[in-house]
């Protein structure tokens, strides 16, 4: 009984594999592909048939047309079948069939190039020249666009030497205005015919005809290799005056060789020149190294200069072109400019310059801008000498800043500067006026007053300064400048006001160098009592360890009094032990130690050394902080011991 289907024969879509283990005898792709090779037969080739008599031929060829009548049947468009069939025929020297086939293919489709070839090459192959000859006439008036056709049939007549013939091919051809190639195979069979006037003629046609670039330069060519450069040159002329913005650097290039070659050295440089000016920068580099070639080996060293700064010129327009505001840029273009030396596309050059002013109105954007500026009026006063021009350039400066977001003293000092070195004082006094209206900042009032006082001028030094402190009254340096002017001036109690002034302030951003210009000021007029009550005064409103240090430092080296000197360190020591700071009581008796090293004897160097503290670690709760267990945590720190406070507790 047969087994049911999908039993446990395994057969069926409940198919299992009782036995999943490999195979003991493993086959590989390889092993399959090499046996299937092995046993793969041989193909059957077709017997050598020997045709005895002429019976024997005609049923040969009556089966063979009967074959190739059948493919062509089944497959009429394919034309290779129609070209088999028809070089069979020709084989049998059957030209006539062979025709008959060539020309039943050519109304399956006439516009096969391959098939025409196959047509004409039995032709010429056989020497049916008539015959080949109506076929060319034939393919060139169907198919003219395919230029395969006209070479061969030109290249037939030429081989046989029909020159009249070929001739009138080519000009049958020329009508139809193929390209480049065609026009250059009719000059070449003119040459070859020895015919330069026609070739000539030729060669004006394809130009007129396709008037580009490469049909001017072949004209040029052909002229020059004939030895005609006066019409070589009228080609090169009439090009640039026809095709113009056309043309690239190659050309121009050929024109300036072509004039080499004829020892015309001043017209090649003048084309070369010419070709620099009308091209644009980026499709000239090939143009600018035969340029710079040619001027090394026939120029001077001017034209190769000029050439040089006309590259770096095309470099910086191109990083300008890329990033007007590029001031680093202009600096550089600026100085070429000022390298060459003409004036006129120097200003042009910093006109362009500044006007590309920063767009976003923040001081640090307008550094590099204003010595644009700043250079230009420069320029104007020492290089042009033209003042008037320069004193522009300097007012166009100031209304282009905006003095009311920010400002630049230097600009202001500048200008003020300029017209002092034109002896017109008004106007720098003016200059300065205007800056301290609109401007305000220290540098005009220092830079105002050095001019004042230059000029010796004191009482304007005093109103200068007396300015400076109203609109600056928390300014150190209004308050230590206008002392120093007393200082200078002999005007000790004026001085001395004026810190008595200054030290009262209720508000002055560093105060310390006010304090110190009056210590300094006391000291040097040798009133060291007035000094000392300087340095109590200062005590009184700060007690900071460094005053304290710096007033042990005066008392020991300045009035050389130690025990003064003591009496200061020990009130400090007083001060900070109250308000339990050991840290600057350390460094109150570190400097002691150091005092007396310098200015003591052995027994206060003694004295001082045991009143030194000393570091010891300790802990302290830290407030707020509980460790792992729930309970305070502490952190150590470093403190100081003094010997003073042991000694108290005791």
């Amino acid at each position: 009984m047969a087994p049911k289907h999908g039993g446990s024969t395994g057969m069926g879509k409940n198919a299992q594999v009782r036995n999943k283990s490999a195979n003991p005898n493993q086959i590989t792709a390889e092993q399959l592909l090499r046996e299937a090779v092995d046993r793969q037969q041989e193909e059957a080739v077709a017997p050598k048939q020997r045709i005895a008599d002429e019976d024997e031929l005609m049923m040969y060829k009556v089966r063979k047309r009967k074959e190739f009548e059948d493919v062509i049947r089944r497959q009429r468009q394919n034309i290779g079948s129609w070209v088999k069939y028809a070089q069979w025929e020709a084989s049998q020297q059957e030209f006539r069939r062979a025709r008959s086939i060539f020309e039943r293919a050519l109304h399956v489709e006439y516009q096969n190039v391959s098939l025409w070839l196959k047509y004409l090459e039995m032709e010429m192959k056989n020497k049916f020249v008539n015959h080949a000859r109506n076929l060319f006439d034939r393919v060139v008036q169907l198919l003219p666009r395919v230029d395969q056709f006209w070479y061969k049939y030109a290249y037939m007549e030429e081989l046989l030497a029909n020159y009249a013939g070929a001739r009138t091919i080519y000009e049958r051809w020329m009508e139809w205005e193929p390209d480049d190639s065609p026009w250059l195979q009719y000059v070449k069979f003119e040459e070859r015919c020895g015919e330069l006037d026609k070739a000539r003629k030729v060669l004006e046609r394809y130009v007129s005809c396709r008037p580009t670039q490469q049909a001017f330069l072949r004209l040029c060519k052909f002229e020059e290799k004939h030895n005609n450069a006066a019409r070589a040159r009228s080609g090169f002329e009439k090009s640039v005056e026809l095709l113009g913005q056309e043309l690239d650097e190659k050309f121009y290039i050929k024109f300036a060789q072509f004039e080499q070659r004829q020892r015309e050295m001043e017209r090649a440089q003048a084309i070369f020149k010419l070709a620099l000016d009308i091209l644009p920068k980026g499709a000239s580099d090939e143009l600018y190294r035969a340029y710079v070639s040619f001027e090394k080996q026939h120029g001077d060293r001017d034209a190769i200069e000029e050439v040089v700064i006309n590259k770096r010129r095309f470099i910086y327009e191109e990083a300008i072109v890329k990033n007007p505001r590029n001031y680093d840029v202009w600096f550089d273009y600026v100085r070429l400019e000022e390298s060459v030396g003409d004036v006129t596309r120097i200003r042009e050059t910093y006109e362009r310059a500044v006007g590309n002013k920063p767009p976003v109105m923040q001081k640090r954007f307008w550094r590099r801008y204003i010595y644009l500026w700043i250079y230009f009026a420069l320029f104007e006063e020492l290089q042009t000498g033209d003042i008037e021009k320069a004193r522009a350039v300097y007012d166009a400066l100031l209304k282009v800043v905006p003095h009311k977001q920010f400002s630049f003293a230097k600009i202001w000092k500048l200008y003020a500067e300029f017209e002092v070195r034109q002896l017109e004082l008004d106007r720098a006094r003016r200059i300065y006026g205007r800056a301290i209206a609109e401007c305000q900042k220290e540098r005009i009032f220092l830079d105002y007053a050095d001019l004042e006082m230059r000029l010796g001028n004191i009482d304007r030094c005093r109103t200068i300064y007396g300015k400076f402190l109203e609109v600056h009254p928390h300014n150190p340096k209004a308050w230590t400048v206008y002392v120093d002017l007393e200082d200078s001036v002999g005007e000790i109690e004026r001085a001395r006001a004026l810190c008595e002034l200054a030290v009262n302030q209720e508000r002055l951003d560093m105060p310390e160098l006010v304090w110190k210009r009056f210590i300094d000021l006391e000291v040097s007029q040798e009133q060291l009592d007035n000094a000392r009550k300087v340095w109590q005064q200062l005590l009184g409103k700060s007690h900071h360890v460094r005053v304290y240090i710096a007033y042990s430092d005066f008392e020991a080296v300045t009035c050389q009094s130690m025990e003064k000197a003591r009496e200061a360190l020990d009130d400090g020591q007083k001060h900070f032990k109250v308000e339990n700071r050991n840290e600057e009581r350390a460094m109150l008796l570190e400097h002691l130690l150091k005092l007396e090293r310098e200015h003591g004897d052995d027994t206060s160097i003694e004295a001082a050394e045991k009143r030194q503290p000393k570091r010891e670690k300790k802990r302290r709760v830290i407030p707020g902080g509980e460790g792992e267990d729930g309970q305070e945590a502490y952190e150590e720190y470093m403190d100081y011991a003094f010997q003073e406070d042991n000694k108290e507790q005791q």
